[in-house]
């Protein structure tokens, strides 16, 4: 047999076949794209309705995305509503990470016969020990494909006012419910008396008289009470703010229990009037401004919260407007 003959051609395509082969061998392995699932609990809906949409994230090992992407402030929604969204992570034995996320969706629109949920991209990387996802740039991007849900109502389409539907008469109530409305006046009457009885005797209980405090056992509790406030942290936002409260109604007592001006029912602007009237020896002008400050104090912001030294001469005020009288 003739031996075969090599030509120069044979030679060189030879050549650039053993010298591609190992780079092809060698050339790296493109990473294997996320599985997406999706799914709803249902496909039609009523007015308020709730909705859970439901998104599958199957990462291969070496591969995972950035759960922003699907956070809820990327969800494209048309014509429905966020609820509520929670989100939870889990891999197995071959280090296959599911990301799963569920959304909680309504509408309150009537005049959209479909829903829809847009499609969201999802980009994925390749994990590399030591570097942060976010810092590599993307491997690629899947899909979350859109939702469309129907809205189902017997009200027509297309409707630019919406009337109430109250043509059908009410339906006939039966026998036994004719009969309950008697007997339901009955009871009603029927509790009306023990309720007349104890409304008597507690107004018979109130015109009773009580123990009235005397002026000197006034005064020696409200000097008690204002000593109290003498004693208190006014170097504090705090403190400074229970020192006010403290002698706003230490003042207002004053006024019920010795002037017999209603002073806890009453605002500041409404106080000074009210001594007027009274006659009394209380200078109006100085009671309301001290109450004002106080109401001021009590309710202001940290920022706008007097000083302590604001706090110590407006006790001292009360110290006086209450020797007044």
């Amino acid at each position: 047999m003739r031996p075969r003959s090599w030509s120069v051609g044979h030679l060189v395509v030879w050549s650039v076949v053993g010298l591609t082969t190992p780079a092809l061998a060698q050339a790296p392995k493109l990473p294997t794209a996320p599985t997406v699932h999706t799914s709803l609990d249902r496909t039609a809906v009523w007015v308020a309705d709730r909705i859970n949409f439901r998104v599958d994230v199957v990462c291969p090992r070496g591969v995972d995305i950035l759960e922003d992407d699907l956070s809820k402030d990327k969800l494209k929604l048309d014509g429905l509503d966020l609820v509520g969204s929670e989100s939870s992570r889990s891999s197995d034995a071959n280090e296959t990470t599911t990301h799963t996320f569920t959304y909680v969706l309504t509408t309150y629109r009537v005049d959209m016969p479909v829903l829809k949920i847009g499609q969201l991209p999802v980009r994925y990387y390749i994990k590399r020990p030591g570097q942060r996802l976010q810092d590599e740039a993307p491997a690629g991007s899947v899909d979350v494909g859109g939702e469309v849900i129907a809205f189902r109502s017997t009200m027509a389409d297309n409707q630019d006012f919406y009337p109430l539907r109250d043509r059908r008469p009410a339906a006939a109530r039966a026998e036994l419910f004719s009969l309950a409305q008697p007997i339901g006046l009955g009871l009603v009457v029927a509790s009306i008396v023990p309720v007349a009885i104890w409304g008597v005797a507690f107004v018979a209980a109130r015109r009773k008289p009580g123990v009235k405090r005397s002026v000197r056992q006034v005064r020696h509790e409200e000097r008690a009470s204002l000593d109290a406030v003498r004693s208190m942290n006014m170097e504090t936002v705090d403190g400074r703010r229970d020192a006010f409260t403290q002698i706003d109604a230490v003042v207002r007592e004053h006024l019920r229990d010795v002037v017999g001006v209603p002073g806890p029912s009453l605002t500041p602007e409404e106080i000074e009037p009210a001594l007027v009237e009274k006659s009394t020896r209380v200078p109006a002008e100085d009671v309301a401004s001290l109450l004002a400050t106080c109401e001021v104090a009590r309710y202001a912001p940290p920022d706008s919260m007097p000083s302590a030294d604001a706090c110590r001469q407006a006790l001292d005020r009360a110290v006086d407007l209450l020797n007044a009288t």
